[in-house]
């Protein structure tokens, strides 16, 4: 089976030296005669969200250390504009693809197109879950395991008195889904044992990530529940949004906040007391991973098919340790 990838890939990268790339892969020839090994077509969910610039980045480096170019795309949260840019990279030859899904189950027929054309597929942070698609390697965090380590901290936070809490989700990202599940297991089983301190999930609202829905989210969740203690947010961009509606509600010293990733501005805002904790991610493994799982599947190695990198909790202790925030 790798023979026959390689054989299409080999053909499909002869055939792109011959025609221009109008999305940026172009100039494929001149890069195949300075001896690069080919090109990884990478689409990302968003380049806003400083998460995935590092993602993004680091590939772009790790690739250029193993001979590798990169065309560096970017979905901004559109799943049909991803699927074309998908097309492009296969149209251009692109030796392997890494996706950062904008829509874990519609990204499906894309990558159906690029098994066709014998172009190995490797999704990061956010996976596929779409059926009968072949991914080479799913690379991402333990978000399940982070989305408990979110659930410790706001059970710290709350302390005895537990409290009714809403979560910011993103259900479109298999991330997502599996951060918001592995809260809910560690709230439930501190619910049972612990009757007299009930931590009440009493909405999950669409966060989607982004810093103006979780702004707009928790202005309606205050509205909703006059006796909101926490916000549990899938990652900073929401969970900063959300600090700024309680902040113009007079409700910044009522709620707690728990993020997601760990990323420069939700750091300072745990070292500023805005929020209380995150799980944190880190970005620059799970690029450095991804190259390096492609660069052993053109080597014939053994590939796992998800690899996961354990987050760490960070609260404002941390955040006083952290020699980048100061």
């Amino acid at each position: 089976m790798k023979g026959k990838h390689d054989m299409r890939g080999t053909i499909l990268a002869a055939v792109a030296m011959l025609t221009a790339c109008v999305f940026g892969c172009g100039g494929e020839a001149e890069k195949q005669a300075a001896g690069s090994k080919g090109t990884i077509g990478v689409s990302v969910l968003t380049m806003t969200n400083p998460f995935f610039k590092t993602i993004a980045d680091t590939i772009t480096a790790e690739a250029a250390a193993n001979g590798y170019a990169t065309t560096i795309t970017s979905g901004e949260f559109d799943v049909a504009k991803q699927q074309n840019q998908v097309k492009d990279f296969i149209v251009a030859g692109c030796s392997a693809i890494v996706l950062c899904p904008c829509d874990s189950r519609s990204i499906g027929p894309a990558i159906e197109e690029a098994n066709a054309a014998g172009i190995p597929v490797f999704t990061a942070d956010i996976a596929c879950l779409a059926e009968g698609v072949d991914v080479v390697s799913h690379i991402a965090s333990d978000n399940l395991g982070g989305g408990r380590l979110a659930a410790e901290a706001m059970i710290e936070a709350l302390g005895d008195g537990g409290g009714e809490v809403v979560v910011l989700d993103f259900k479109q990202a298999e991330s997502c889904i599996l951060r918001v599940q592995g809260f809910k297991e560690v709230v439930e089983q501190h619910n049972a044992d612990h009757p007299d301190a009930v931590i009440s999930i009493v909405a999950e609202l669409p966060g989607d990530g982004k810093k103006d829905q979780g702004f707009k989210c928790t202005e309606d969740a205050l509205q909703a529940h006059a006796n909101l203690a926490g916000i549990f947010a899938i990652n900073d961009p929401s969970a900063l949004g959300a600090r700024a509606a309680l902040e113009k509600a007079g409700k910044a010293d009522d709620v707690v906040i728990v993020g997601f990733d760990g990323q420069l501005d939700g750091r300072q805002a745990i070292l500023e007391g805005k929020i209380y904790a995150d799980p944190v991610q880190f970005p620059d493994r799970i690029a450095a991973m991804t190259v390096d799982s492609i660069v052993r599947y053109f080597a014939g190695d053994e590939v796992a098919t998800q690899q996961l990198i354990p987050c760490e909790l960070y609260r404002q202790a941390e955040a006083e340790a952290d020699e980048s925030l100061k």
